[in-house]
């Protein structure tokens, strides 16, 4: 059943050259706030089942992750969230979660409830290549990932291979990783698959410099920071995220 869980980003997304991805924590507002974002011009918008011991996420996202915990935001909670926001946007979403809650959960009954509520894919961010090959995912990887990771990871990826943009958790930095470059050509060897970028992607400048390199860029912790303000504060981001983006891709 797992298998059913096919990304439908390519020719699905908007007619962006580049995709734009962003990453929003399950919660009460989320459903409005991935409107705000779909309007602001996102693609895909992830979304977060908060983790008590989230490895690959920095301090902004660990802290949503509390927050959404102590509003009783547990798996079936943002199952249903999950629902809420396919609802209401017409875009690609992707759950981000950990192989920790799936064990708790079922593999095979979160993939198919995922599924039901409307996810395109998903995100497992500790769960290694190899493992469960059963479940369609989108695969990660990361600038110390070696050359026969990338080419396992790309060759069982759902959709897009996610590049981790630098070594270390989710956060906003000062700058484009000088890794990225690297990362992405050993990814265009192994594969043709989409290649995305994120971790670290804060600015529209950042979003700019990726998409030179990559087919999209994710923005998650930077997104999440905005999101506290409101529908329209990231409408706004999202939009100038976008336009940053377009004006990188030649007409």
């Amino acid at each position: 059943m797992s298998g059913s869980l096919e990304a439908r980003v390519v020719g699905e997304s908007t007619t962006a050259v580049k995709t734009l991805a962003i990453y929003l924590m399950c919660g009460a507002r989320t459903p409005e706030l991935a409107e705000a974002a779909v309007e602001g011009g996102a693609d895909i918008v992830e979304l977060g089942f908060p983790f008590s011991d989230p490895l690959a996420d920095g301090p902004v996202i660990r802290r949503a992750a509390e927050r959404a915990l102590a509003d009783g935001m547990r798996t079936d909670a943002c199952l249903a969230c999950l629902g809420e926001v396919r609802g209401r946007v017409d875009v690609p979403l992707i759950p981000m979660t950990y192989a920790s809650l799936l064990e708790a959960f079922g593999y095979e009954r979160f993939a198919e409830e995922a599924l039901a509520a409307g996810a395109t894919s998903l995100i497992v961010a500790d769960l290694p290549a190899d493992a469960r090959p059963d479940l369609k995912r989108v695969q990660l990887v990361a600038p110390t990932s070696s050359d026969e990771r990338i080419a396992l990871a790309a060759g069982g990826t759902d959709g897009w291979l996610y590049l981790v943009t630098l070594t270390g958790t989710t956060g906003a930095r000062e700058g484009l990783s000088p890794t990225l470059a690297s990362l992405a050509g050993r990814a265009r060897a192994a594969t043709e698959v989409p290649l995305y970028a994120g971790f670290g992607i804060s600015t529209p400048a950042d979003a700019r410099a990726a998409v030179e390199l990559v087919d999209g860029v994710v923005v998650g912790s930077r997104a999440v920071e905005v999101a506290d303000l409101g529908p329209g504060a990231l409408r706004d981001y999202v939009a100038e995220l976008r336009a940053a983006i377009d004006a990188a891709v030649p007409v």
